[in-house]
């Protein structure tokens, strides 16, 4: 990739040091050509994603079965279930010695200062609540130690997670990251490895799921959307992610292979559903209905909002973060996408270790306020056209929320093959398509 021969600089925002575009692809190379392999199950789509650097070089399976579930009489559905046993005292909310002293060294070689000046046993370090792809960490300068340059107090620290696409995702996404920052669109990068990235910590809050349906943040989630999907990016610009994604997804889970119990007893389950015969009813559905082409973010949810601090009565609050999934998309399926994401709250501390709540999807009345307001930040509309487009994306949001519910569920099942994040991926996977085919009967 031309990227890749670019000159690494180092450049100066305010008081902020921050990685620019240039720096991206002299870290890329490192990644790229670092010595030890980095585990994907390839993508090929061309599209954002991050992959997971495997333990002593285990294989998939022997991941698995190195953590084995003991036995439990029942779980969240009135059956055996030993995912449900084994998480029964809900989330870890420790950090494990190894990954501290990791968190260390990449705080102490990319951010320098004072960092490198503090010994390890000072260093602070605390698990960030949400992310179903990636851990997430908050790394600080002990409170009696003042930075003696431009380097920040506290960085988020972002270790990737079993992602499904290929090590050239790392440069695309890194590249994005840096173009957004430099639009004050989103966080500033200070670095980037092999296993993750520090980030720019900002005061904030990641919203509720409730908070979704709020009428004035609703609004401006939808401005910024529209704002998003306004955007001119330096990437294919085909439609190529989504179908392109959910058909290598949909290959992964045609030969995938569990082991654990738990996870034959649900995978049978959910193979009950003609999953390939469906995805076609999906593609055929989907190709009837018209939806532009724009820069998607393609995971609007409300983990990836955060509500600034100090900017909570104002217009501007939010801001719009992760983008490993953004790509050049149909617009219907952000709508669609977000509408969905109105059902899921991910913060539930017990397993499976989220809740849903069908009847949270909003209403007419809710997705034509979305709409509106998307319609009012883009401009240009007449009118007399007015309903019409209203009533057209209505339905165009409405067809791709199955989409959101196929690829999704299909990511589900691939995680609870290869993630070790704490989740009930199997359970999510199998709420994503029953929500599927119910809401199909509505929509379609």
């Amino acid at each position: 990739m031309l990227l890749l021969g670019w000159i690494g600089v180092i450049t100066y925002s305010g008081s902020v040091l921050s990685l620019s575009l240039r720096s991206i692809g002299f870290l890329a190379c490192k990644i790229m050509n670092s010595s030890q392999t980095v585990k994907c199950m390839s993508d090929g789509a061309g599209s954002v994603g991050r992959c997971v650097r495997p333990a002593g070089g285990d294989s998939l399976m022997a991941a698995e079965e190195r953590h084995p579930r003991s036995a439990s009489p029942r779980g969240v559905n009135g059956e055996d279930d030993s995912e449900a046993e084994s998480h029964q005292d809900g989330r870890n909310v420790d950090v494990d010695p190894e990954t501290r002293s990791r968190a260390f060294s990449w705080c102490r070689d990319f951010l320098s200062g004072s960092w490198k000046a503090i010994p390890e046993h000072d260093f602070q370090i605390k698990i960030v609540s949400g992310g179903l792809s990636n851990l997430l960490y908050m790394c600080s300068l002990p409170d009696d130690v003042q930075p003696t340059g431009v380097e920040p107090r506290r960085v988020l620290l972002r270790i990737y997670g079993a992602i499904l696409q290929g090590v050239d995702s790392l440069v695309l996404e890194s590249v994005m990251f840096a173009i957004l920052a430099e639009r004050e669109l989103g966080p500033h990068l200070y670095g980037i490895f092999p296993e993750g990235r520090l980030e720019q910590y900002l005061p904030s809050n990641r919203l509720r799921t409730e908070q979704l349906g709020f009428p004035e943040i609703s609004a401006e989630i939808a401005s910024k959307m529209a704002r998003f999907h306004g955007m001119q990016m330096p990437f294919n610009k085909e439609p190529k992610w989504l179908f392109g994604t959910i058909d290598r997804y949909m290959e992964q889970v045609k030969i995938i292979q569990f082991v654990r119990e738990a996870h034959i007893k649900k995978f049978t389950k959910l193979m009950k559903y003609d999953l390939p015969a469906e995805l076609e009813n999906l593609r055929s559905l989907l190709a009837a209905t018209p939806s532009p082409v724009v820069f998607c973010h393609n995971d609007v949810q409300e983990g990836n909002i955060l509500m600034l601090d100090g900017r909570e009565n104002s217009s501007d609050k939010l801001m719009l973060i992760d983008f490993e999934y953004s790509s050049y998309n149909y617009r219907g399926f952000d709508f669609g996408n977000h509408f969905c994401e109105w059902i899921y709250d991910y913060t539930y501390d017990q397993w499976p270790f989220y809740k849903a709540k069908v009847e949270n999807y909003p209403n007419r009345q809710q997705q034509l306020r979305f709409i509106r307001h998307y319609l009012s930040e883009k401009g240009g509309i007449a009118p007399v056209d007015q309903a019409r487009i209203e009533e057209d994306m209505i339905i165009e949001a409405n067809r791709f929320a199955l989409a959101s519910h196929f690829l999704w569920g299909l990511w589900s099942i691939i995680q609870a093959k290869i993630s070790k994040i704490e989740f009930g991926y199997m359970d999510y996977a199998q709420h994503r398509f029953d929500t599927y085919f119910k809401q199909k009967k509505l929509f379609s």
